[in-house]
């Protein structure tokens, strides 16, 4: 192999993306504005959410349920309501995703240590809000409802029972729960995937379209030299976006890297290298740009975003969909990359995932290499 040769290709090559607006807006914006979106639109956490509320007793006693509400931060007072029609009216609508109805009588049925029943109505369309908004009301109307016995034991004179397990909860590894932390590492490596097999898938395709492939396949050009020539350039790009979209995470969205970032980006670096050559792969096996970028994007993106534990748990999926994650690249990338942000792990707890993408790389580097030298 001439380096020589393979950096003329190259040099060639990084020409094309200067010269090219449209090829750098996709290596360098496109990763950026995809950050940003998904960074503040993305995000798993519900609070604030929107509450409707009918107090027909405006009691102390049933506006001091009503205050742990509105206090604990996870529900927002957007509806006084004077009736329950108006309630329903209001779900229905949209304008609240829960309802709080407080009946008439609480305050003395309280008093008097009667049962008394307070409904919670919520609007299961959106089930994953409404799980939360319902264990955030159990937990509120639970914690009420203690304090409430514990008060009138101590009236009665008597001493209030010990609680036999009392349960120290602490979260490791992400302290205050926030989701930015575990959804940014994830979207670096889906924007790894896709924009670097998009931008490769292009590559060859583009020689052939052009008419170009024939000049380069009667110079004394190897197809490995013109392979690498031309994955070095898309390397590189592929690496800065691994790097702005670190210091992003860190100065934008606040994501702490407690792992190595040499290790980080070793381990980066290799995954590029196998999606540019899947993208290189489509590029030579198609000879067209739009079969090609359309081939890619299927592979890579759906793949990634839904198999590859980026939003939806692995484990809570299908059997058959657990195997077929199993042959999904971004699977592993994504568990690496976050417990190097997160957890801070190194290579003696992650030398699978990194065996399995060093194999994932060469693996579709030579059969890259073998197609393109069949083409040739």
């Amino acid at each position: 192999m001439k380096l020589l040769r393979t950096w003329a290709v190259a040099r060639k090559e990084f020409l094309h993306i200067l010269r090219d607006p449209r090829s750098l807006a996709m290596a360098i914006a496109l990763p950026m504005l995809q950050m940003v979106l998904f960074g503040y639109a993305l995000t798993l956490d519900v609070d604030r959410v929107p509450l409707g509320i009918w107090d027909q007793d405006q009691s102390p006693a049933s506006r001091e349920l009503l205050s742990r509400f509105l206090g604990s931060g996870y529900f927002s007072m957007v509806l006084v309501a004077e009736s329950y029609h108006e309630m329903e009216k209001a779900i229905d609508t949209g304008k609240v995703l829960a309802g709080l109805v407080v009946p008439v009588g609480f305050s003395a049925r309280v008093e008097s240590g009667k049962d008394v029943y307070v409904q919670f109505l919520v609007d299961g369309s959106d089930s994953n809000t409404a799980t939360l908004a319902l264990g955030y009301a159990e937990a509120l109307v639970s914690g009420y409802s203690r304090e409430l016995v514990i008060h009138e034991i101590r009236k009665a004179g008597i001493k209030p029972p010990r609680e036999p397990l009392i349960l120290h909860s602490r979260a490791w590894f992400n302290e205050e729960l926030q989701s930015r932390n575990y959804i940014i590492p994830g979207l670096i490596a889906v924007i790894m995937n896709v924009i670097a097999a998009l931008l490769t898938s292009l590559s060859v395709a583009r020689e052939w379209e052009n008419g170009t492939m024939e000049q380069l396949i009667s110079t004394p050009i190897k197809g490995p030299e013109l392979l690498l020539g031309k994955l070095f350039p898309y390397f590189c790009v592929g690496m800065l976006d691994v790097l702005l979209a670190v210091i992003m995470g860190h100065y934008v969205f606040g994501v702490p890297l407690r792992g190595s970032p040499a290790l980080l980006f070793l381990m980066a670096g290799i995954f590029l290298l196998g999606v540019l050559s899947i993208g290189m792969f489509l590029s030579v096996l198609t000879k067209s740009q739009l079969l090609s970028s359309q081939a890619a994007m299927v592979i890579t993106y759906l793949p990634a975003l839904l198999l590859s534990g980026y939003i939806f748990a692995i484990q809570n999926m299908p059997p058959a969909l657990q195997v077929i994650s199993r042959v999904v690249p971004a699977r592993y990338f994504v568990k690496l990359i976050r417990a190097i942000y997160l957890k801070g792990l190194g290579l003696e707890v992650l030398a699978f995932e990194a065996g399995l993408l060093v194999l994932f790389a060469a693996g579709v580097a030579m059969l890259t290499n073998l197609v393109f030298k069949k083409r040739m």
